[in-house]
């Protein structure tokens, strides 16, 4: 309906306007109101001469954005989590590029980052910790660490106990990183820090709900728990290590405690957590009852927990074995021990019971090789926590034959499989094996036999160097050792003995596959041989068997080749402790064999042998000769072999053309310790009438000059005045020493021309042998004199030259060298009065020289005046010998 217009028109009268409303046009602009406030502010820059910052940090340290040290430990506490983390990365590059900042800044640094610890973002506590592994704490290794550590352990005990899980997780993970480097540091804050450990793993919930944060819980605890001490080396370590980090830690700190070991402490702190262990085991296992198997991480986390276990059970059972145990007492496994009451104050056995019971831990469903090894894995530790408690504990039959058939298997199974699975069970069988030499000797029966062929089989057929065979020759030397009284036992045993002659015919044939690959495997396996030595006396199955290795040994020292080559064993190449073993076996051989003797002689005519490893062999085999365990004929043998055959190098190695160092001075050490051992063995004239002619015929072959004197000391050391030598011995030793001065003379002549061999004193060594030999016998000097007259118009003798081969010299030169032997002769004043009843045998020699000089057509005029010099020097020494 429209409406009419004059109705329009008087409502519009009737309506008054008090407000006028202003119509706006859409995308306009609105006005600004009338009282609005200009806050438009203007401004012109400033252009100023130097305005950069760069100019001020020049020859500093700065990172990559430029920022310094200073600068970037004050960004560490911005409150944006991003500049944090930028500041922390800074840091690391500027201690990466700048070394000595660390150095000099290390306190400041530390006391300034520790703050970040517990931090409430992740990323910027896992910067931190970044930092300080692979930066800070390696950068500090040859400092001081005490300071900085004593600096950051009371924020890492504050985040400990923080209210977020995660943060919690970061202390115990710089907790551990600081052990790494610094592990006695642990045994300072060992009751807080378990303590610590506790708290975290007494929440139930926590155990089920995220196994990762477990693992890494528990991780931390096993390497913490490791530094306990679980053996007398660990414990003398770790006494060290106490007194040292005390004195650095808490040098100023004057309420030290006394007792720096805190063993109470520990002890009682790892009472409390070994239950709650336990208890997150039964509570892993009831929790994947319905599963076939466990998972990877529910896996690593039940072999953490075990491993926590067995090493607090192993460091209640070395406190347990102080003074307590002893190894002649050997109880049966069905007998409580005798110390079955100090288990009871340190844990009780009742906490162990769901252990026993969930063992042996199996698979529902089998689906590889590899489930089988974990479970194996899991099984060895609780095998080994049970024989750890057994000691003092009472195990019922039917839970000890559970544990004795699991080792059986265990062992067996190892052989049969790849050599893949063999590492992995090996790597957590080894700390059952230990225990098995106990076992085969307290339990009787099937499963003695059964548990000796395991542990045979294993032996014999396991890696020459690997670790499970180090441990059973470890295990073997248990047996053996008769310190530790078994053998009696062993004695009245046969099948026992059977094994063990089983083992010991195995150790000659590893020593030699061993070679010089593995010397703590060949070290092992010699300790063994020398515990049998040791044992011999107490068994004749022992004594007997150890003999008979004698052939195989000689192999391990050198040996002949069907060629004639020498092969040196690994004895020459082996470290010097393993090399004073294998000597040491030697003591115990009933009879060495000859065999025997020629390896140890070829090993010590090595030019590779240690000077000292010579004089060793030489010790021992006079030891055992003393001992009656050598025949003396034998023991003769060797050290006229030794002085035969040893080569002897020039002093000057360099001007002769020879390598290596000269052991000319090591060889007179050897004849001086020869002469000492020949002249103890017995009576000297009887060792005398043994050897005369054996040396005689040595002497006479074409040996090199110090041989042949080394030869003529042992004469002189065994001989007497008047000489006790026999008529045969004495015309062939004139001839010896004929040849022999000869070859000392020339020597002295070449000299002064090459300056090869002898200088004065030199040729006194060489020579007083020959005068010692001279005043006890006239007729031995009577015959020299006769040859060497005989040598001056003699045509065709052949005579050795000053380098040991045979030569033939001209007349004038031999005469020569017979003046020069007469004038050595005259320069010594004992011998010069013993050849004053022959000055007139000496003059006609003289004067035969100087016909030969006279008739000799071909000589020089240097040669003749060199000769005439020389006649002079000794018509000089003959008139002193006639006036005085």
């Amino acid at each position: 309906m429209v409406k009419h217009k004059a109705q329009s028109k008087k409502q519009q009268k009737r309506g008054g306007i008090d407000f006028k409303k202003i119509k706006r046009k859409v995308g306009r602009k609105l006005p600004p109101p009338k009282n609005a406030t200009n806050t438009e502010i203007k401004s012109k820059a400033i252009i100023l001469p130097e305005q950069s910052v760069v100019s001020d940090k020049a020859g500093l340290a700065v990172s990559k954005k430029g920022l310094t040290l200073k600068e970037l430990l004050q960004q560490t506490s911005h409150h944006n989590a991003k500049v944090r983390k930028d500041a922390l990365i800074g840091i690391r590059d500027i201690f990466l590029k700048y070394p000595a900042e660390l150095k000099l800044h290390k306190l400041a640094t530390i006391e300034k980052l520790r703050e970040r610890i517990s931090d409430d973002d992740k990323i910027v506590r896992e910067t931190l910790y970044q930092l300080f592994k692979s930066v800070i704490l390696p950068n500090c290794k040859q400092d001081n660490q005490g300071p900085f550590i004593s600096l950051m352990m009371a924020y890492i005990f504050n985040s400990m106990t923080h209210l977020a899980i995660d943060v919690r997780l970061m202390a115990f993970r710089f907790f551990d990183l600081v052990i790494q480097h610094h592990p006695s540091s642990f045994s300072l804050y060992a009751e807080k820090i378990l303590q610590n450990y506790q708290d975290i793993l007494q929440r139930s919930q926590f155990h089920l709900q995220d196994k990762s944060k477990l693992k890494t819980i528990l991780g931390g605890l096993v390497h913490c728990l490791t530094l306990l001490p679980r053996s007398e080396k660990d414990d003398d370590s770790c006494v060290k290590n106490e007194v040292h980090s005390h004195g650095i830690l808490h040098a100023l700190e004057p309420d030290l405690v006394e007792d720096c070991s805190g063993r109470s402490g520990i002890i009682e702190k790892l009472k409390d957590i070994l239950p709650i262990l336990v208890s997150c085991f039964v509570d892993f296992m009831s929790s994947n009852n319905t599963m076939q198997l466990l998972d990877v991480q529910s896996f690593d986390c039940v072999l953490f927990i075990l491993q926590s276990i067995d090493i607090v059970v192993k460091f209640f059972a070395f406190e347990m074995n102080k003074g307590e145990k002893s190894w002649q007492y050997v109880p049966s496994l069905y007998e409580r021990g005798p110390d079955a009451d100090i288990l009871d104050h340190f844990m009780s056995p009742a906490i162990f019971k769901k252990l026993w019971e969930l063992f042996p831990l199996n698979l529902i469903h089998r689906n590889s090789d590899k489930d089988d090894d974990r479970y194996l894995a899991l099984n060895a530790i609780i095998s080994d926590i049970f024989l750890q408690l057994r000691e003092w504990s009472y195990p019922p039959p039917s839970l000890l034959e559970k544990f004795l058939g699991f080792i059986e298997s265990s062992l067996i199974e190892k052989l049969s499989n790849c050599p893949q699975s063999r590492v992995f069970r090996e790597k957590h069988l080894l700390p059952l094996v230990p225990f098995i030499p106990k076992i085969f000797m307290q339990v009787s029966g099937a499963w003695r036999s059964r548990i000796l062929q395991a542990f045979t089989e294993v032996f014999k057929n396991c890696g020459p160097e690997s670790s499970m065979k180090l441990a059973c020759l470890s295990a073997l030397g248990d047996v053996v050792d008769p310190e530790k009284g078994w053998l009696y036992l062993v004695a009245g045993d046969p099948e026992l003995l059977d094994y063990q002659l089983i083992w010991i015919r195995e150790l000659p044939q590893l020593l030699l596959v061993l070679g010089d690959k593995n010397p703590l495997c060949s070290k092992a396996v010699l300790r063994l041989l020398l515990l049998m030595g040791k044992a011999a006396k107490l068994s004749f199955s022992f004594s007997q068997e150890y003999d008979q290795m004698q052939c195989k040994l000689a192999v391990f020292y050198s040996t002949h080749l069907d060629d004639g080559s020498i092969f040196y064993g690994p004895f020459t190449s082996l470290p010097q402790d393993i090399q004073e073993l294998s000597l040491c076996c030697l003591y115990y051989f009933s009879s060495l064999k000859p065999m025997l003797l020629q390896s140890l002689v070829l090993c010590c005519l090595s030019q590779n042998m240690e000077p000292f490893l010579l004089f060793r062999i030489i010790e021992v085999l006079h030891s055992v000769c003393k001992a009656g365990n050598i025949s003396s004929a034998d023991y003769i043998s060797f050290l006229i072999t030794l002085l035969s055959r040893f080569r002897v190098s020039p002093e000057n190695c360099s001007s002769l053309g020879y390598e290596g160092i000269s052991n000319h001075a090591t060889f007179r050490t050897i004849t001086r310790v020869i002469c000492s051992c020949l002249s103890q063995i017995g009576d000297d004239h009887l060792v005398l009438q043994t050897l005369e002619k054996k040396i005689l015929d040595e002497m006479s072959l074409k040996l090199p000059l110090d041989n042949i004197c080394a030869f003529l000391r042992v004469l002189v050391t065994l001989d007497t005045k008047p000489t006790r030598l026999s008529e045969w011995s004495v015309i062939k030793l004139s001839n010896v020493l004929c040849k022999y001065l000869i070859n000392v003379a020339s020597s002295k002549q070449h000299d002064g021309e090459s300056k090869v061999y002898l200088s004065t004193n030199k040729s006194h060594y060489y020579l007083l042998p020959c005068f010692f030999l001279f005043d006890r016998s006239t007729k031995l000097l009577d015959l020299f004199l006769t040859s060497m007259r005989s040598l001056i118009t003699d045509n065709t003798s052949l005579l050795l030259s000053p380098h040991h081969s045979t030569s033939k010299i001209s007349q004038s030169s031999r005469s020569n060298v017979i003046v020069t032997v007469l004038l050595l002769m005259h320069g010594d004043v004992k011998m010069h009065q013993i050849l004053l009843p022959h000055k007139s045998q000496i003059e006609s020699m003289l004067e035969m020289v100087l016909k030969v000089q006279l008739e000799e057509t071909n000589t020089t005029i240097e040669e003749r005046h060199k000769m005439q010099s020389t006649c002079d020097q000794l018509k000089a020494a003959i008139g002193r010998s006639l006036s005085g």
